[in-house]
């Protein structure tokens, strides 16, 4: 079973294809259907240490055959390194091994993984090809995506960066065998996201169909990721860099990314936007756009996703200073989005520190 999805530039011409895969048999043909011939080209394969240990080794074997050169970039696993230390290791290296701008990165793993390399991609040379082979589902269904590359400075997350297109994204369903239950949670979240913000009865599917998605089939899951990947590939087509309607895709991520921050990236990213979405999700109700039982059932589908809440520990107060490091401020106010309905957002330029403050204090658990 194969499904390809193709991501178009603002004027409307193809600009790159997602492929979605029960293994990682195609990946060397769609990466010469993408990028041409390459046997010119030197390729560097950019993985972290969890990642490199489990897949490095396979697509090095897929791939190296079909280039002149190869070599790795592995940096220790963790939010800890998405900074511009490893930026610059990467770029030492690409330089001692002579890369040029007619050679190729390969993004392989997570998130982080994916922002870092797509960031060097973009600023190697003024721009170099890239690939995203995303090995989460968080990454698969969001961060692979549209092109948003960076990387956190100092304590600001994604604080520098750049929009810049991959020349393919593949996804292979054999990454569920080694992913751990948690990071599988974690994806979950973006997926529910997608569903809140633009289509309810993707919302009601992956609620019925909980126990078949925990089972992990191969057919299921490149069901699941069809919709969601189709769901934001029309978002960032619509809006490439931002502007407006891309902002949606931020539902749950303001009030999340601070708690994400606030725990020392000790909760999973997948985690903390399940809390802001709660946090979200009231304030929708204050709003009068949601009932209190729209709430409570959203709350119910994030639970049976084994994702949080609410959570114990944090300090409210400090929660919303951390929200306006965001770079989602417009005017010195929070760019927050909200739900109309199940499967409708918007952006809300109107809400003030004591709403945020009493959306915290519910997730806290006041």
């Amino acid at each position: 079973m194969r499904k390809e999805l193709t991501v178009h530039d603002h004027n409307g011409a193809p600009c790159y294809k997602i492929t979605l895969n029960e293994t990682f048999d195609r990946l060397a043909d769609d990466i010469l259907c993408a990028a041409g011939d390459c046997k010119t080209r030197k390729l560097c394969i950019v993985s972290d240490s969890n990642v490199a240990k489990i897949y490095l080794n396979k697509i090095r074997a897929i791939l190296e055959p079909q280039f002149s050169g190869f070599i790795s970039f592995v940096f220790e696993a963790g939010e800890q390194s998405k900074n511009m230390d490893t930026v610059q290791k990467l770029y030492e290296q690409l330089i001692i091994n002579r890369f040029d701008r007619h050679d190729l990165l390969v993004a392989l793993g997570g998130g982080v993984v994916g922002d870092l390399t797509g960031f060097g991609a973009a600023t190697y040379l003024r721009g170099i090809d890239f690939i995203q082979i995303p090995t989460s589902l968080l990454a698969q269904v969001d961060s692979s995506i549209g092109g948003k590359t960076g990387v956190d400075f100092w304590q600001y997350k994604n604080m520098v960066g750049a929009f810049y297109q991959p020349k393919l994204v593949y996804m292979s369903m054999e990454v569920f065998g080694s992913l751990p239950d948690r990071q599988f949670a974690g994806g979950m979240a973006e997926e529910i996201k997608h569903g809140l913000i633009r289509d309810q009865a993707y919302y009601t599917w992956m609620k019925e169909n909980r126990a078949l998605l925990l089972q992990k089939s191969p057919g299921t899951l490149i069901g699941l990721l069809e919709t969601g990947c189709n769901i934001k590939r029309i978002v960032v087509e619509n809006d490439p860099t931002e502007k407006g309607e891309r902002a949606l895709l931020n539902f749950g991520h303001t009030i999340g990314h601070a708690i994400e921050k606030l725990s020392d990236f000790t909760l999973f990213h997948g985690e903390c936007v399940a809390l802001g979405m709660v946090a979200a999700a009231f304030l929708s109700v204050k709003k009068g756009h949601l009932t209190k039982e729209q709430l409570s059932d959203i709350e119910h589908t994030l639970a049976a996703y084994d994702l949080p809440v609410r959570i114990k520990g944090y300090d409210a107060r400090q929660i919303l200073e951390t929200t306006k490091s965001d770079k989602k401020m417009v005017g010195g106010r929070i760019k927050f989005t909200l739900l109309k309905r199940i499967g409708e957002a918007y952006s809300d330029l109107t809400l003030t520190d004591d709403d945020l403050l009493a959306a915290i204090r519910y997730v806290l658990g006041g």
